[in-house]
């Protein structure tokens, strides 16, 4: 390890690879396009020729992922430094990799983990590959969107005494649309009963740098913290990082995890712009997101004299929860168009949006975000409006949707025993699957939480939940019979 003094101005990696580009030199080593583009393509040389003269191999000026010793450690040491961890680690398989390994380091066959259901698929893949077993807890439902952000301390508490020999604690903040609850309480419930709580914080890496985002997870005393720089900072697509802080984690089993599900081979142009986005973070701080605020609140100060509305806004704010600003959550008031049509009508007026639901429209605001985007929005959505609606604009009257309902009840699920392995499976009606195991997820549409997960346990209340999701007209997603007529359940032949 380098004992390199800490210098925030400094991006040690990306200056290692710039000093070997200026070499010039010949290369006998991988990779084959030898830093150059070698398609005889005129145009996608324009595009990759600067990247491909920093896509090295592990070299004695580069570095190596899996056992850093010179400007990598040094790159490390430094988003340490700046996000406030103990320890940092660079993912170049974006979130998803931190998740496994943090899950891989932390479990052994048969361990048992309390999280939430509402978590990324990425995780369910950890508790797998891990051979772990899993207490899912239904999270709290916001009354106001009907979105699903983190369970309740109550229920997490109530688990956490059912379950004490739980070795860890994963939650998952802030969800999809920049929600996020209360993560202190919940994290110093775990902590007061001896557990770690491991935090997949994709959507946040910048919470804690400006004084407009929720608490970072690491402030909020998390263990581990996966991060993906890349969603809503400036570093390339696949670029993340993992987080340690304290003693309840055993370190050195993430760190052979991480060299199990990292490539030997791995990215150095995205390693490099981790370090470059650490650098802009660091030395930038709040003001990194200025141009980016300007143009959300440019938008949002237009709103009222348009049909749509903002998450997190007004009415549309639920005090118990904070909004990140960066994810700007627009629906139509009036109910005459749903988020896939808004996401469209968007599209064909040159706004790419992040992602769409049956009735909202997500736009991801970035530090690369400048003020004439948010310029372009709002002449977007002031033209969908002229062409969309005359006369006055009807008020949508808000349904009895059960996903605005958040349930009171305090109940445990029994744990599920999740494995690599796939069972045979076989096709029964719904009504008949009480007691058999799941085969296959099964996911109603808004709120996007799975009812049924692969190796769960069919009971009488989740048959009689799913059927009122489909009553209510819920989109069923992960289920082969999106009806719900037939289930796939593990066959026991």
């Amino acid at each position: 390890m380098t004992n390199t003094a800490l210098d925030k101005y400094r991006a040690p990696l990306y200056e290692a690879l710039d000093a070997h580009a200026r070499l010039e030199a010949r290369a006998f080593h991988v990779p084959g396009h030898k830093q150059h583009a070698a398609w005889e393509d005129e145009l996608a040389a324009s595009y990759y020729g600067s990247v491909l003269a920093l896509d090295l191999t592990e070299l004695s000026d580069t570095d190596d992922l899996h056992h850093p010793e010179g400007p990598l450690a040094d790159a490390q040491r430094l988003a340490a430094d700046c996000w406030g961890a103990d320890e940092t680690r660079f993912l170049v398989g974006g979130s998803t990799a931190g998740n496994l390994a943090m899950i891989i380091g932390i479990c052994d066959p048969g361990d048992l983990i309390i999280l939430q259901r509402n978590v990324h698929k990425s995780v369910i893949h950890g508790l797998m590959m891990a051979g772990a077993r899993a207490v899912m807890l239904p999270p709290d439902i916001d009354p106001v969107s009907g979105l699903a952000t983190a369970p309740r301390d109550q229920l997490l508490k109530a688990a956490l005494e059912q379950y004490p020999e739980a070795k860890a604690v994963i939650l998952s903040a802030p969800n999809y649309y920049g929600m996020s609850p209360d993560l202190n309480s919940l994290i110093q419930l775990a902590h007061e009963y001896g557990i770690p709580v491991l935090v997949d914080e994709a959507h946040g890496p910048h919470f804690g740098f400006h004084p407009a985002f929720p608490t970072s997870a690491l402030h909020a005393g998390a263990d581990i913290v996966v991060q993906s720089t890349h969603k809503m900072l400036s570093a390339m697509t696949m670029g993340a990082m993992l987080h340690m802080q304290g003693n309840r984690i055993p370190r050195e089993s993430v760190r052979q995890a991480l060299t199990m599900v990292q490539s030997s081979s791995p990215s150095f142009p995205i390693m490099a712009s981790l370090d470059l986005a650490r650098r802009q973070l660091h030395t930038l701080g709040a003001n990194a997101f200025h141009s980016a605020l300007e143009a959300v609140e440019l938008v949002t100060a237009q709103l009222d004299s348009t049909p749509f509305r903002a998450l997190g806004y007004g009415e549309y704010a639920n005090n118990e929860i904070t909004y990140d600003p960066l994810k700007l959550v627009l629906f139509d008031k009036s109910g005459k168009q749903n988020g896939f049509e808004l996401r469209d009508a968007l599209l064909k007026r040159k706004c790419v949006a992040e992602m769409a639901d049956s009735r909202c429209v997500v736009m991801a605001f970035g530090t690369g975000s400048t003020l004439s985007d948010g310029e372009s929005l709002m002449a977007a959505l002031k033209d969908i409006a002229n062409h969309t609606y005359t006369g006055i604009i009807p008020s949508i009257t808000r349904e009895n949707n059960p996903a605005l309902q958040s349930n009171n009840e305090i109940h445990i699920p029994e744990p599920i025993v999740f494995t690599r392995h796939i069972f045979p499976v076989q096709t029964v009606p719904l009504d008949h699957s009480v007691g058999l195991t799941a085969a296959e997820w099964v996911i109603p549409y808004p709120p996007g939480i799975p009812v049924l997960y692969p190796g769960e346990t069919i009971t009488s209340d989740i048959v009689k939940q799913l059927q009122h999701w489909k009553h209510e007209g819920a989109q069923i997603q992960g289920a082969q019979d999106p009806e719900l007529q037939f289930i796939q359940v593990q066959s026991k032949t």
